[in-house]
């Protein structure tokens, strides 16, 4: 969708990355680390500043003790810290329970491992899911689950009561927990809570994050992996064939930025609900239906009432006419049926481009539902 938004002139609210840049504390670091010759390979684990810092910001937001000399691993991004992940723990037969729907990695990473997806549904209202579906989902073979809160697609933060039936979980079967936290600090309503600092999650748990979505640098890809020793040495087993190592100079720069001050992390968080805000707001007053997100970058949209067009045809026409990229959610289910009728945007944009987006799509007729 963003080639042809870009080859259309439509605007991109499909793919899910700012229209502007980070803190310039953040780019002046970066400036200064290649100035000072920061610009050949770092260690296979990760420059010792970006290292130490991860550490500190988790011990600082979430109350959890890593070491930085064996705990945390630096990856190209969470996408890779996913691949990483799961081909370094699964096998061929090994089952990876997950919800549904879910960022489209994960289900190729899981299928190039060998590995079985078993999916959870979640659903409106809420994107709520069934205790007794998750229960049902674990079997013998099952090693993983993977858990991605705060939510892509949906925006749902999960809640203390369903992480802690998770944990229970985890624990009861002795599942490994791999969690995808990458929009930590972009939460609008509701706490997020890390798996890992539930009971008897520490030691079972490897968390992802990265410096994308939280400084609005997702180009940079520089992501990182937390948890047990040994099992964030397999992961760097496999990781260090894929990529070895990336942005020795933004390395230094995120591990410097991830000390800014809390009123930094707060206002990036309100900025973006107040996107959010504008982008939901707005689209309810045109008639479109929509649960406005507790989190993160998108807002999921029902076009039932659109002529009961399906997600994909609905988007490419948008992106002609009127001019307005959004992504199909068929593309985040393994059951394309799914999500045939809701399709997401992004609204992490300036206030100016929300606004032209909305003044475009009040031009799609609505059809009333009886």
């Amino acid at each position: 969708m963003s080639a042809l938004a870009s080859t259309r002139g439509a605007i991109n609210l499909g793919q899910g990355f700012p229209d502007t840049d980070g803190p310039e504390v953040l780019l002046e670091a970066a400036t200064e680390a290649i100035r000072h010759g920061h610009n050949q390979y770092p260690p296979g684990q990760g420059v010792p500043e970006l290292l130490q810092a991860v550490a500190e910001h988790e011990r600082r937001w979430w109350s959890q003790e890593y070491d930085p000399e064996g705990e945390i691993l630096v990856t190209a991004g969470a996408t890779e810290a996913i691949a990483a992940t799961v081909l370094s723990l699964c096998r061929a037969g090994d089952e990876v329970v997950t919800f549904e729907p879910y960022y489209d990695s994960y289900s190729a990473t899981i299928e190039l491992s060998g590995a079985v997806l078993r999916v959870v549904r979640l659903r409106q209202p809420g994107w709520s899911f069934d205790p007794a579906e998750l229960e049902a989902a674990i079997t013998p073979a099952t090693r993983l689950i993977l858990v991605n809160t705060p939510h892509n697609p949906t925006g749902k933060v999960f809640s203390p009561e369903e992480l802690g039936l998770i944990a229970r979980l985890c624990v009861e079967h002795d599942l490994i927990a791999v969690t995808d936290e990458v929009y930590e600090h972009l939460v609008f309503e509701g706490v997020h809570l890390p798996l890992a600092s539930l009971t008897g999650m520490r030691e079972r748990t490897l968390k992802i994050s990265s410096a994308g979505k939280t400084f609005s640098v997702t180009g940079w890809k520089i992501g990182w992996v937390v948890g047990p020793r040994a099992l964030v040495e397999a992961v760097r087993s496999v990781k260090q064939f894929l990529t070895f190592a990336s942005g020795t100079p933004l390395q230094h720069a995120v591990g410097h930025a991830l000390g800014l001050a809390d009123e930094y992390f707060a206002s990036t968080a309100g900025q973006l609900r107040d996107r959010r805000d504008q982008f939901c707001g707005g689209v309810e007053s045109l008639g479109w239906k929509l649960e406005r997100p507790q989190a993160t970058y998108f807002a999921i949209v029902d076009i039932a009432q659109f002529a009961k067009k399906d997600g994909r045809a609905f988007c490419l026409e948008l992106v002609d006419d009127p001019g307005v990229a959004a992504i199909p959610t068929e593309v985040f289910y393994g059951d394309k049926s799914a999500g045939k009728q809701l399709i997401r945007f992004a609204f992490c944009k300036q206030a100016e481009v929300i606004d032209e987006a909305l003044r475009r799509l009040s031009r799609v007729p609505v059809i009333e539902m009886p």
